[in-house]
């Protein structure tokens, strides 16, 4: 394959993934308003709820490094290609479960499929960024955003308009759309360099605190993301007074607000340096989730939810690049520990929340958020491996595993 062939190749997989990020993001967002419905149609508290959302993490979890058994096995494309599509059931799967048993079981199903291609997706935008010669990682996110604001901006009045069951069959049918269209254009897996090919992948655990400092900011600022996901349509509905048309805005602006931070978040990044970017955008996100916390009306609180997005989109790419960049590891082992513990926060975290606000509110519950967002601004001189050079970067190979 000439060059030629190699940058069409990159270019048209690369809009592939995009695809499927956007779709894994739909989803997501197709299924916070969703949740107020579910807690209705099931006759459940807030604590069942959250357990049941806990199962959605459990699932995720569970699938994450089955995932990367299955690409180390069959390649990065079969697999994307196949989670790919079949995430575009999960919602429908859930609406369609008559009991909390059989909602127990399809939530670990979504789940797993949302996290397997959360992987995946990532993982197939490393050969695509190689073909290309620079970093597309960052707009990635912004498509899965994207995805968000669209699913939740939509959500809410097509379930009022028509219901739960039309809105999860017309979310499968988009979604399954759009994967079907980005499938074919997946680029091909990379083919391994003979020398490489027969060797074994190690894997050694970190030692270095500072990894695990990073991580735990990874999962404070996760844990964030994942609350509004989770929790704000039922705050809003249920302290606020609004309708559920309403109540899906909240995600979907915040969503809104990640996507148009993370199209030009790598200009804002390189403009002023991580460790300062990192800094005020926790500040402001702190601000903002307090002033959510504490607005009286349904639309501050949106207003709000949409300043935090915009503050927050920034932060868990430059503790991730912090994490992948520390001195004297290799990128994958300093990144794994942000990855789990940062999944581990944005899965498990929120589902926590609804015993908590089952007895104090949510108001209390985003109060604390906003204090957890603090404690990364302080911490933020940690990550200063991410202010790495960027152009020599791009130039030296990737370490082996």
């Amino acid at each position: 394959m000439d060059a030629t062939n190699v940058i069409t190749s990159a270019v048209r997989g690369r809009w592939a993934i995009a695809g499927i990020f956007l779709v894994n993001g739909f989803m997501a967002g197709s299924w916070a308003p969703q949740i107020p419905l579910v807690l209705t149609r099931l006759s459940i508290t807030e604590s069942t709820l959250g357990l049941l959302i806990l199962c959605f993490g459990i699932g995720a979890l569970i699938s994450m490094p089955w995932c990367g058994w299955m690409m180390a096995r069959f390649g990065q494309r079969p697999v994307l290609s196949i989670v790919g599509i079949a995430q575009a059931f999960g919602l429908l799967a859930v609406v369609l479960s008559p009991n909390v048993a059989t909602t127990a079981v399809t939530m670990v199903i979504f789940g797993a499929l949302i996290g397997c291609t959360d992987v995946a997706m990532n993982a197939a935008t490393v050969p695509v960024e190689r073909k290309l010669g620079k970093a597309v990682m960052s707009s990635m996110h912004g498509f899965w955003s994207l995805g968000g604001f669209i699913g939740g901006g939509l959500g809410g009045f097509m379930l009022q308009a028509f219901g739960a069951l039309t809105h999860a069959t017309v979310v499968a049918v988009a979604a399954l759309a759009v994967a079907a269209i980005a499938v074919p254009n997946i680029m091909p897996d990379p083919v391994k360099a003979p020398e490489v090919a027969g060797k074994k992948s190690s894997f050694a655990i970190p030692t270095k605190p500072i990894a695990y400092v990073l991580g735990l900011m990874a999962m404070f600022l996760f844990v964030a993301e994942g609350a509004v996901l989770d929790w704000a349509a039922l705050f809003l509905t249920q302290e606020r007074g609004a309708d559920l048309a309403v109540a899906g805005l909240a995600y979907a602006f915040f969503a809104g607000a990640m996507a148009v931070m993370r199209f030009v978040g790598d200009g804002v990044r390189n403009r002023f340096g991580g460790v300062p970017t990192l800094r005020v955008c926790s500040v402001i996100a702190a601000a903002a989730m307090l002033a959510a916390a504490l607005a009286p009306t349904p639309f501050l609180v949106i207003a709000a939810f949409a300043v935090c997005g915009l503050a927050v989109a920034n932060t868990v790419p430059i503790v991730f690049s912090a994490a992948g960049n520390l001195p004297g590891l290799s990128s994958g082992a300093g990144m794994s520990v942000a990855t789990t513990m940062g999944y581990a926060g944005i899965l498990f975290a929120p589902s926590s929340i609804g015993f908590v606000a089952e007895a104090t509110g949510f108001a209390p519950v985003f109060m604390a958020l906003a204090a957890l967002l603090l404690v990364v601004a302080a911490l933020a001189g940690l990550a200063r491996s991410a202010d790495f050079d960027h152009g020599a970067s791009a130039e030296r190979p990737a370490p082996h595993p």
